[in-house]
């Protein structure tokens, strides 16, 4: 009998394979939604993957000064898109949440609305972009929510190497956070390969120290087209080495070139991290509707999944 997407994250000795993607616009009719369900999946017949990640994408103006470098558009509701997605591929769903939007009465009706309506079981909260505007609840307030509700959910949480990076403690909060019930991590996407062998790092030694087990980390990674996407992601908060950004932006074909720079910076996380006894898994996901950067997702994850597959199998031969 097939391993659900719960037992894969569970078992260090089991890979864990995602794709992530975004739903169509607010105002895309239902038909239209299905028929964009099932291109994506269409395309994903060629690979082999656990599940899928939905996104819930938010107007993140208040994080940063500068403009969004792609206007931002409301999207169809996650469980809605995350319905389909799990009806017609027969796969298992993460569904992010942000919680900052609504008071805990809200937030207790969504969560009974998607159990009951949606019938979906593993989610991702996400807190506010920044401590600017209105906050109607705190994440450790929905993590609190959510273990005292009726349902019972799948709980996963962000992790942020470039929050490391910068505050030097993103492993104290993933150690919070699984305290608070998080059974996985989902990380931003990774191009900075340094930075998240620090946290992986830090995470290890802190779980050591503390006779904890450490959760798996599921690293998300994107390929990038050019210029624009490029902006995009540092819009994100997404950190690029200035080498990286050379390469991708001289390259005769920037797509493929920062395919080579993820696989590079993978390699690089499974050398440094190999004894850490970090279980990891892989996220792949495109940050543009682009056909070519679509496309190039799907290469881009065929490459990595064979990356970690053999390097799995080496660490369980030795």
């Amino acid at each position: 009998m097939a391993l659900s997407l719960q037992q894969k994250i569970t078992d260090p000795n089991q890979g864990v394979y995602l794709i992530g993607t975004t739903p169509p616009k607010a105002d895309t009719a239902m038909d239209k939604t299905n028929r964009i369900a099932k291109k994506l999946l269409a395309r994903l017949n060629e690979v082999e993957y656990d599940g899928l990640v939905v996104y819930d994408i938010q107007d993140e103006s208040s994080r940063v000064s500068e403009d969004r470098p792609f206007p931002f558009q409301s999207t169809l509701d996650p469980r809605v898109y995350g319905q389909i997605l799990r009806q017609q591929a027969k796969r298992d769903v993460i569904t992010y949440k942000s919680v900052a939007q609504r008071d805990a009465s809200e937030f207790n009706q969504w969560l009974s609305e998607t159990k009951e309506d949606f019938q979906l079981d593993n989610l991702v909260l996400v807190g506010s972009p920044s401590s600017n505007g209105t906050i109607k609840l705190s994440l450790p307030d929905a993590y609190q929510q959510l273990s005292e509700h009726p349902a019972k959910f799948y709980l996963g949480g962000v992790a942020i190497a470039e929050r490391h990076a910068s505050k030097g403690n993103e492993h104290e909060r993933l150690i919070e956070k699984s305290r608070q019930g998080c059974q996985f991590f989902i990380s931003q996407a990774v191009y900075n390969a340094q930075a998240t062998i620090d946290l992986l790092t830090s995470y290890a030694r802190s779980c050591k120290q503390q006779n904890l087990t450490p959760q798996r980390i599921i690293l998300t990674f994107t390929p990038c087209g050019g210029e624009q996407t490029l902006e995009f992601m540092h819009w994100l908060g997404i950190s690029v080495p200035q080498a990286s950004k050379y390469r991708i932006l001289d390259a005769a074909n920037p797509l493929n070139e920062s395919i080579r720079i993820c696989r590079d910076n993978l390699q690089q996380i499974l050398l440094h991290c190999a004894g850490l006894d970090i279980p990891l898994g892989l996220n792949v996901e495109s940050l543009t509707n682009r056909r070519e950067e679509i496309d190039a997702s799907i290469r881009l994850f065929r490459l990595l999944k064979a990356t970690m597959e053999l390097n799995l199998a080496e660490r369980q031969v030795a």
